[in-house]
């Protein structure tokens, strides 16, 4: 059974934006595209309950922690109503429509990024461009759109909470057979740089929800902020993290990083503006400031918070 996509009426969606009384953009005709196909590539996910956090300890094949973190040991009942999810990763080319047509520069033009930067590649961002994209999607169509939540990724990775390490067709990583390899990327790259982020939704299959790459093409911005604790009173309906905080939720794995890194239980905390968090061991945390982490390595996709 294919998975429900999500319905489209581009000319309702047309009127809903100038309802909004937002200045009709230069590029009108490329956002307009923009919103027709973001909407095509919508997976509806069906709501349900879950147990959140590392499941390795109760996983029929191993029995063992899939990760080597702390912050996600406390398994935790989660309930969650339907939402839709984007099944790829925003693209460059999506991204640019969007920049320019909120008067903003292209982004990763003449940063590190640039050399793996191309049109079907996921766009490189920091937690406010990412959010900021999303919101400009809700304007535009008058669609809830947002970013994920921490619970709504996993579940989402997961094919509604099924005891899946990775995101992929069989809860495996295979390379070469479901996940591309160094050389396929290095061929893929405009730089020839074996570590860019993969072309989006290209080439393997998706997890059996239909939703391609979850945290193996970089790591994905969610909403939440980070709780080291969180999982241990987190609330059982609909979770959105903490009040506040310093640093927001990335899920997922570093582009072509280790396969440990990339298990879709896997909780990595970082500065929303991407500011360099010196390492443990450093003695001098003075030098890394004004330090970013490139941007290539964080990505993101948008969820529409509508149960039908």
């Amino acid at each position: 059974m294919k998975p429900a996509i999500f319905p489209l009426i581009l000319s309702a969606v047309t009127l809903t934006a100038c309802s909004l009384g937002k200045a009709t953009p230069d590029n009108q005709e490329a956002v307009d595209a923009v919103l027709k196909r973001t909407q095509a590539h919508l997976i509806y996910v069906k709501g349900g309950s879950f147990e959140m956090g590392d499941f390795g300890p109760k996983d029929p094949r191993g029995y063992l922690p899939w990760s080597f973190n702390q912050d996600d040991k406390h398994l935790h009942k989660v309930t969650l109503d339907g939402y839709y999810i984007m099944d790829r990763q925003v693209s460059y080319a999506d991204y640019d429509t969007y920049t320019e047509a909120t008067g903003q520069p292209k982004i990763n033009t003449d940063n590190s990024s640039s050399h793996t930067r191309a049109p079907n590649v996921p766009a490189g961002v920091d937690w406010y461009q990412a959010r900021d994209y999303c919101h400009w999607l809700s304007e535009q169509s008058g669609r809830p759109y947002a970013l994920p939540t921490e619970a709504q990724w996993e579940y989402a990775a997961r094919s509604r909470g099924k005891m899946m390490p990775y995101a992929t067709d069989d809860g495996i990583l295979r390379k070469g057979k479901n996940y591309p390899t160094r050389e396929e990327r290095r061929k893929a790259s405009p730089a020839d740089d074996r570590y860019a982020p993969y072309p989006v939704a290209k080439k393997y299959p998706p997890n059996p929800l239909g939703v391609y790459q979850m945290g193996l093409n970089g790591y994905e911005w969610v909403s939440d902020w980070y709780g080291a604790d969180y999982y241990e009173h987190s609330p059982e309906l609909n979770p959105t993290g903490p009040e506040s905080g310093k640093l927001k939720v990335r899920r997922g794995g570093e582009t072509a990083g280790s396969f440990l890194g990339m298990v879709t239980v896997i909780r990595s905390p970082y500065n929303p503006d991407l500011a360099l968090i010196p390492p443990k061991e450093s003695d001098h945390p003075e030098k890394y400031a004004g330090m970013k982490q490139t941007a290539l390595m964080s990505t993101f996709r948008c969820v529409v918070n509508q149960a039908q």
